[in-house]
C-alpha cells in the first residue's frame, strides 16, 4: 500500500474514538476545577477577534474567533480532528464568519496550547472545552461542529450540555464503537500493511498520541431534541486497507448511523466527492450543514 494512502488511514482511524472510561486526569488544577460553577462565564469579557491565547483552569489554550457577536445568536464551535489544529479549520472558519460568530480551538496537546501533564480522558477533555465555551461564549446557545475525533468529542460532550449546545454537525466523526469495531475487521492474525493499520491503532488507544487520550467505546446518548447533522464521506478511502478494508467502510458507515441516536432531529447525509476530510474536500457540504443548523437554532432561540 503506498505510504501516503497508509497514512491517510491511519490518521482517520487513529486518535479517534474517545470514551469516558479512561482513568487518567489532566492535573490537580484540572481535577479540582469546577467547570458549572456560574462564575467561570465571562459574559462582560471583550469578544475575542483573531487567534489568542486563554487561561482555562491554569492552561494555556490557543483559540480563534471571527464574525460578529450577535445576541440570542448561536456561536459556532469548529473541532478539530486528531493530529490536526485549528489552523486546519481556517478556510471553513472564514466561510462562516461572514454571516456568523465562529470560533475554534485546539485541544491540549493540539496545536499551540500547553500540553496535557498525563492522560486524557473525556471528562478532562470535557473540562477544557467547558472552559473554552465559558470565554468564547460565555450564556450564548453554541453549535459544535467536529470533524473526526472532534465529532466524536462533541457527540460525547452534548448530552451532559444541553443547557448551552443546541445544536450539533458531525463531518465523518469518529463511530462511537470504532475501538471494537477495528478489532473486529481487523483480525490478531492479520499479517502487512493491515496488521500495522491494527497495531498503530490499538497503541493510540491506550494514549499514544499528542493528546495522551486514552480511548474506549461508548453508547451514545439522548443530546435531547436538538438538530443534528451528520456527514459521512462518498469516497472508499477505508477499502485501501488489503483485505479487510471493505470490513472497515462498513464499520464505519454503521457508525454514522449509529450518531442519529443523538436526537430526534438527527439527519444523514454523504459527502459524494469526499474522503474523511470532507470540509477540505468538499467544502460547501460542510458549511450549508453548519449554516442550516445554525439557522434552525437561532430561530429556535427566537422563539419561532
Amino acid at each position: 500500500m503506498p505510504r501516503k494512502i497508509k497514512t491517510t488511514i491511519v490518521a482517520a482511524l487513529c486518535c479517534t474514538v474517545l470514551g469516558a472510561g479512561a482513568a487518567g486526569c489532566d492535573g490537580d488544577a484540572m481535577e479540582n476545577w469546577d467547570p458549572l460553577a456560574p462564575a467561570t462565564r465571562t459574559a462582560d469579557a471583550a469578544p475575542i477577534s483573531g487567534t489568542t491565547e486563554i487561561d482555562v483552569a491554569g492552561r494555556s489554550v490557543n483559540v480563534s474567533c471571527s464574525g460578529a457577536p450577535e445576541k440570542g445568536r448561536p456561536v459556532i464551535i469548529l473541532m478539530h480532528g486528531g493530529g490536526d489544529g485549528l489552523d486546519k479549520l481556517a478556510a471553513l472558519q472564514q466561510k462562516l464568519s461572514k454571516q456568523n460568530r465562529v470560533c475554534s480551538y485546539d485541544r491540549l496537546g493540539a496545536g499551540a496550547s500547553d500540553q496535557p501533564d498525563g492522560p486524557q480522558n473525556f471528562a478532562s477533555t470535557g473540562k477544557v472545552l467547558t472552559g473554552v465555551l465559558d470565554r468564547i461564549a460565555a450564556d450564548s446557545p453554541v453549535v459544535l461542529a467536529g470533524h473526526s475525533l472532534g465529532g466524536l468529542i462533541a457527540a460525547r460532550y452534548a448530552p451532559d450540555h444541553q443547557d448551552r449546545v443546541k445544536g450539533l454537525v458531525l463531518m465523518d466523526a469518529t463511530p462511537p464503537t470504532m475501538l471494537a469495531d477495528i478489532s473486529k475487521s481487523i483480525p490478531e492474525s492479520a499479517k502487512g500493511p493491515a496488521a500495522e493499520v491494527r497495531t498503530q491503532n490499538l497503541a493510540i488507544f491506550k494514549g499514544e498520541n499528542p493528546e495522551k487520550l486514552v480511548i474506549t467505546d461508548g453508547k451514545v446518548r439522548s443530546a435531547g431534541n436538538i438538530p443534528v447533522e451528520v456527514i459521512q464521506h462518498g469516497k472508499p478511502y477505508l477499502a485501501a486497507v488489503p483485505e479487510y478494508g471493505q470490513r472497515l467502510e462498513q464499520a464505519w458507515t454503521a457508525g454514522q448511523r449509529k450518531w442519529l441516536a443523538l436526537s430526534s432531529r438527527s439527519k444523514l447525509s454523504t459527502a459524494t466527492n469526499s474522503g474523511h476530510y470532507i470540509y477540505v474536500d468538499q467544502p460547501d457540504a460542510a458549511v450549508q450543514a453548519i449554516e442550516r443548523v445554525t439557522a434552525q437554532v437561532a430561530r429556535q432561540a427566537h422563539g419561532a
